[in-house]
Formats: C-alpha cells, structure tokens, sequence
C-alpha cells in the first residue's frame, strides 16, 4: 500500500514558511563584480593537517592570531563559519527583538525570523545615514535584544557617525554588534578601541574581504562574559582544520594583507572617477570594497546590459530602487566593467 502523500509545508515552521532562500548563484562570467570578494588571494603552503583528527575545537592557535589583531584576550574572542554562523548564534543566544536599520545586510533578518524572532528595520535616511532619533525611538518601544549595525554598510558603503552609535550603544538594554566586516577598507578606525568601556557592544568582523573568502572565517570580539555565553550554543569542531591553519598563516603576512587593502581603496577611488564621467550613472561615495550606483534606465536594463557583455555584478533594487552595486576588482577588471559600463548607457 503506497504511503499517503505528506504536505511538508504544513510541517514547516511559520517563520521559515514565509522566508525565500538566499540566491547565492554562480554566473559564468568573464568578470565577476558581484560578492564583495577580493580580487588577490594569497598563494600559501598546504597546511599539515591530519586529516582523520577533528579540528582544535577551541581554534586556539587563529584565536590568538586575531586577538593580538583586535588588542584584546583570548577569552574575548570567538570564531565562527563566516560571519553568518556567528549571527545565528548571537540570536540563539540572546533572541528577539531584532533591530537593524535598512538596507542593510540581509542575513540579520533573514536568521532572526528563521529562528522566530521578530525581526525589525528603521529606514536609513536619504544620505543613507542612520536616523539616530527613529533608532532610538525604536530601542524604546521595542527593547530589542539585538541590534545590528554594519558600518561600512552594505550595500549602501558608507560608515555611519560613531557618536551615533554610541547613542544607541547606551540606549540598549540589549546586546549592540557593530559588523565591521568591511572596515579594512574605511578611512575610520572602527570601533574595537571602545569595547572595554561597553559591556553589550560587540564588534564582529571576516576575513571573507580581504582574501580569505574561500576560508568561510568570521570573528567577534566583546566582553568574556558575553562570549562565554555564546559558547554555549556553538557547534562543536564548527571551523574546520584548513581554514583555521591557513587563517593563521595568511596572517602572517600582514605588510601583503595591507598592501592588497591598499590597491583596493587606490582602484576604489578609480573606479568611482571612471563612473562620475560617463552619462546615466549617479554613483554613491563609498568606505567599502564595492560601490553603489543608481542608474537613471533602470537597475534591470543596465544589470542585463552589463551580464551580455561578460560583466557580473549586484543588482539592488529590491533594496534600493534604481540601483546596483559593483565590487573593485583589480585594475583589469574595472577597465572592462567602465567599458562594458559605457557601452550599454550608450545602448
């Protein structure tokens, strides 16, 4: 007798029945703009790893390496696969509210509601800075638990103002994570300085942007306490052997990291110049690894345009109407995207 037919939507939580999946899809393209990457890895020795151990559960030897980084203790930080696993791991922890401002990052919202916590967005105000009174209004009558603020921003690029978010910092009677993952790349220094004087402020950063994406290692950093008590909830063995090996030795080589960091920003401010030039293009100053651009036929039209002329990067509209978003490359590349850029504005 054939089994009787299951409706596993029906099995399916609420929150994650509404939810739709994040499109991470590969485009075969001769120039690739798309996924905020670095345009130069690092060519490293294999790592003598035993392949039939489990990884340092503790990751001891990366921790350290990215605690003389950050000027802070072991105990003050904790690694994670990316720094998504991270972000699943904050809510686990602490729950909901979830506050963000908007746009932003996507996977704050997404992990909040698919672990049921109600997720919320404040608007960013049209210079795509933080409206710190309606932030503030919303730590009053929401008492998040959590508030995420990515600065650089993503996708918008720009840092938002540190006395701002240390307004929102001292409001929260939650946990505040200061996302830094593109602050390599900021003419700010970032906020670690400040995490001795702020016992719920978190910085949490990757090394996805600056060559290392391929590794999967995000980190954070805050008081023991706090992250002791996200220990609690992460997996065992969650960062495997390679990348924590060739995490440690990448960073050893910190005058290459600085220099790649450096011709980044250099083409960066290129790239933005080439784009201020051409005709239809309003680009958006940027803090980040990528830029953010309106474009006056539409982010569809010069999306497809550029994609049938072998470039690949971002299209944003649903967050912000109009726009796209291009990723610096190395110098080729970014020719190629001008070009490929120019010629489909011209039609």
């Amino acid at each position: 007798m054939p089994g009787r037919k299951l409706d596993i939507r029906k099995l399916v939580k609420p929150s994650v029945r509404k939810l739709r999946a994040y499109e991470a899809r590969e485009i075969p393209c001769r120039v690739k703009l798309d996924a905020n990457e670095s345009p130069y890895g690092f060519k490293l020795k294999a790592p003598d790893v035993e392949t039939n151990r489990y990884p340092d559960p503790e990751a001891l030897k990366l921790r350290r390496a990215l605690a003389r980084d950050m000027k802070t203790g072991l105990s003050n930080v904790l690694v994670g696969n990316g720094s998504d696993e991270l972000i699943y791991y904050l809510v686990t922890t602490f729950g909901g509210p979830v506050l963000f401002p908007t746009p932003t990052f996507v996977m704050y919202g997404v992990i909040a509601t698919a672990l049921g916590e109600r997720a919320m967005g404040v608007p960013l105000d049209e210079n795509f800075d933080l409206d710190t009174k309606a932030m503030l209004k919303a730590i009053r009558e929401e008492k998040p638990k959590i508030v995420f603020l990515a600065t650089p921003n993503n996708p918008t690029g720009n840092c938002f103002d540190t006395q701002s978010i240390l307004k929102i910092v001292e409001a929260t009677r939650g946990i505040v994570i200061v996302d830094e993952a593109y602050a390599p790349f900021a003419t700010q220094k970032g906020m670690a300085p400040l995490l001795p004087d702020y016992d719920n402020m978190v910085i949490m950063r990757t090394l996805s942007k600056i060559g290392l994406a391929a590794l999967r290692v995000g980190y954070m950093a805050g008081n023991q306490e706090l992250i002791s008590e996200v220990n609690k909830v992460r997996l065992p063995f969650n960062l495997n052997s390679y990348s924590q090996a060739y995490a440690v030795e990448a960073m050893k080589d910190s005058k290459g990291m600085r220099g790649y960091i450096k011709d980044i920003a250099s083409e960066r401010d290129r790239l933005m110049a080439g784009m201020q030039d051409l005709e239809g293009v309003e680009p958006f100053p940027s803090e980040a690894n990528f830029i953010l651009f309106k474009a006056k036929a539409g982010a569809g039209p010069v999306y497809n345009g550029l994609l049938k002329r072998g470039v690949l990067i971002r299209n944003v509209d649903a967050m912000i109407k109009g726009c796209l978003r291009v990723t610096v490359g190395a110098i080729k590349e970014n020719n190629a995207f001008l070009k490929a850029l120019g010629e489909t504005l011209a039609g």
